[in-house]
């Protein structure tokens, strides 16, 4: 069914893919115009068309209108009904960027969600299918969301060419349950995982060794495994890149990724990705930068309670988002800083967010 609520307007593409989740969570209207409209090549990107292509086959009923120049689009928001898709995703942003959309969505739709990606599965822009896999995924579980879930690594794809192929499994939930979670506890343990395409099955070894060099410094719990592709798994490109994980006393997780570049060594990258890693701690928080926008959308369709936690610091966009969220769902957060430990407090009252989609068992 077609809302009948009032248009949301909005200019500019930055938040493209949180703006259509927010669109269809909310039932609510929106049109977006400006996008790229003073730049060389104006209009809607092929990773943000494959976005509105995923949105197009997880509802039903829903209808969008793009202009001639690609500078302006009109969502009208149908009914999400999850179920099976396929998508040949643009290659020039990674498969993390489509699952984080996915993931959004998927656990309010009608039926079990079951998407088969293909693409680049790690860049050096996007998350990865690896920190999807290990971070993303397990931090649902502080909103009660953990049964049946499963994403499956079928083919690796480097850049540029990609050539991998991921499949998730997301089963659909009435709701979901509020969020305390400020104590971010001591780092205990690192894991990680050193992948290679195409390349020596030494390099994996090496970027382990590297990495290990410098985090054995802070703690011997250090296991990274090495995930050597070949053959019709391999993708297209050659590549190499590694994903480190470290979990807190109390399950917080911080994660951090590199990817190979020209000139790159897999040393460098190794002992780099684990300075990253040691800087992502000592943000502070309870939840990684990466994934603050989605821990901030999923307390506000939590249950009628408050939910709160701690961020080591919010970047420009996370500001930004929070006036969409306000703009779509009504809702404002009360934001305070942790002068002890120069954390920002997020707190806010759920909306009961109730999946009236559902399928009855």
């Amino acid at each position: 069914m077609i809302s009948s609520k009032p248009i949301k307007k909005f200019q500019g593409y930055v938040g493209f893919r949180q703006r259509v989740a927010m669109s269809l969570l909310s039932n609510t209207p929106m049109r977006i115009d400006e996008i790229r409209s003073d730049t060389d090549s104006p209009g809607l990107k092929d990773f943000e068309i494959s976005i509105l292509q995923i949105a197009e086959k997880l509802t039903n009923g829903t209808v969008i209108d793009i202009s001639y120049t690609g500078t302006s689009i009109v969502m009208k928001p149908g009914t999400l009904i999850g179920g099976k898709i396929i998508q040949n995703c643009a290659i020039s942003r990674g498969l993390g960027y489509y699952l984080e959309f996915i993931i959004s969505l998927a656990p309010f739709s009608k039926n079990t969600t079951t998407a088969i990606l293909q693409g680049v599965t790690n860049n050096s822009v996007d998350i990865s299918v690896d920190c999807i896999r290990t971070v993303t995924l397990p931090l649902l579980s502080k909103f009660n969301i953990n049964s049946g879930i499963e994403l499956k690594i079928n083919k690796r794809g480097a850049e540029p060419l990609g050539g991998g192929e991921v499949k998730l499994t997301f089963p659909s939930v009435k709701n979901i349950s509020s969020m305390v979670f400020t104590d971010t506890g001591y780092v205990q343990k690192i894991r990680g995982i050193s992948y290679s395409t195409k390349v020596s099955p030494q390099t994996a070894n090496r970027m382990v060794e590297s990495a290990r060099s410098i985090l054995n410094q802070f703690t011997p719990n250090i296991y990274i495994y090495t995930d050597v592709y070949s053959g019709k798994e391999s993708g297209l490109s050659p590549g190499y890149g590694l994903a480190l994980v470290a979990e807190s006393t109390t399950g917080a997780l911080f994660s951090t990724e590199l990817c190979a570049v020209a000139g790159s060594t897999p040393e460098d990258l190794g002992k780099q990705c684990a300075n990253q890693l040691l800087a992502e701690i000592n943000k502070g928080g309870c939840f990684d930068s990466s994934h603050q926008w989605l821990v901030l959308l999923l307390m506000v369709l939590s249950s009628q309670d408050v939910s709160k936690t701690s961020f080591g610091k919010l970047n420009k966009f996370t500001v930004d988002y929070l006036r969409d969220i306000n703009t779509f769902f009504n809702t404002t957060f009360k934001i305070q800083p942790n002068s002890e430990n120069d954390t920002i407090s997020m707190a806010c009252v759920g909306i009961g967010y109730s999946n009236t989609n559902k399928s009855i068992a």
